[in-house]
């Protein structure tokens, strides 16, 4: 409970915070956990500077998380999902981030459902259980993100699910919004030149130590420990999917984390990871698994007709690299 009396969730290892430099470059590190992923915040400024930015940004993630989650039982997501099909008042920050997913929802045509929160809570893949097909396929059954409506009065705003059976996770969209708030925050807090890491969706900004270009490493998807190429990246963000990001093998069958609206199932798919580079975060995240799901010939005719898609990489599952 915050010190105005409202209920506040705990946030996993909320308390980890891990901070290093300057180094002999300048360059000040920062270290947290939010999300569910590890964010790593670096800038090349005075050190009191950056302290002072990151702590904004880090108290930011807090608010931000306990209004996201699907987890989170006091968040707007789990609200409106626990609501029965009847309206949830949300925060202004919330429904801005549940208009920016609906628009990438129509724009893929549903391949990327912020909706698919009955499906993804049935899987675990960390502890590998898979569920069944009748269960699967009563989860998809409440799959449509055109059943999400929204609305606002007088300054106030409305969510409100057409099926009461629905469950929205905005998991994969709102690391990119999320991104591009940091990156307006330290802008304003007077920081140029950093990078923001939210567990690999990359934002950089300036340039490094020197007037150096930020290089962005594309990971192998066949090995975590290699990559497949970089890209200089300055003013930009970098996103990928990768059906290696959550997996497990069961009864020598490979699952990942990416379903399909249609089946509950992974998506079959011949790229093992499609990066995405562009002006904003939430484009880089938003169009990702789309092009993921679309595979390599669809997905490459997709990033073309998509000016805001700076360049789409893709790795095959047989290592081969194409770019848009």
């Amino acid at each position: 409970m915050n010190k105005a009396g409202v209920i506040q969730d705990a946030i996993p290892q909320e308390d980890f915070l891990e901070t290093s430099g300057p180094n002999g470059a300048g360059m000040v590190a920062q270290h947290f956990f939010a999300f569910n992923t590890a964010i790593t915040l670096q800038a090349f400024a005075p050190e009191q500077a950056c302290l002072s930015a990151f702590g904004r940004v880090r108290k930011e993630a807090r608010r931000l998380e306990r209004l996201f989650s699907r987890t989170l039982s006091h968040s707007d997501i789990s609200r409106l999902n626990r609501a029965g099909g009847t309206p949830v008042e949300i925060s202004r920050d919330t429904a801005d981030l549940l208009e920016c997913a609906l628009s990438y929802c129509a724009d893929s045509d549903g391949r990327f459902d912020i909706t698919m929160g009955s499906a993804v809570q049935l899987w675990d893949l960390r502890r590998a259980i898979i569920p069944s097909q009748d269960a699967l396929r009563e989860a998809v059954a409440h799959v449509d993100w055109r059943g999400v409506r929204m609305r606002e009065e007088s300054g106030r705003y409305f969510a409100q699910l057409a099926d009461p059976q629905a469950a929205v996770d905005v998991g994969g969209i709102a690391k990119g919004w999320i991104a591009d708030k940091f990156t307006s925050m330290l802008l304003k807090e007077g920081l140029e030149d950093f990078l923001i890491n939210l567990g690999g969706n990359v934002v950089a900004h300036g340039k490094k130590s020197g007037g150096i270009a930020w290089n962005i490493g594309i990971r192998d998807p066949r090995d975590e420990n290699s990559i497949v190429g970089a890209v200089p990246l300055c003013d930009a963000s970098a996103v990928t999917s990768g059906i290696y990001e959550r997996c497990c093998e069961v009864n020598g069958k490979f699952y990942h984390h990416i379903l399909s609206p249609e089946t509950g199932m992974p998506v079959q798919t011949d790229v093992a990871g499609a990066t995405v580079i562009a002006d904003r975060s939430i484009d880089a995240e938003g169009y990702s698994t789309t092009l993921l799901a679309l595979g390599t010939v669809r997905g490459l005719a997709f990033a073309r007709k998509h000016p805001a898609i700076r360049k789409a990489i893709f790795v095959t599952s047989n290592g081969d690299v194409l770019e848009s």
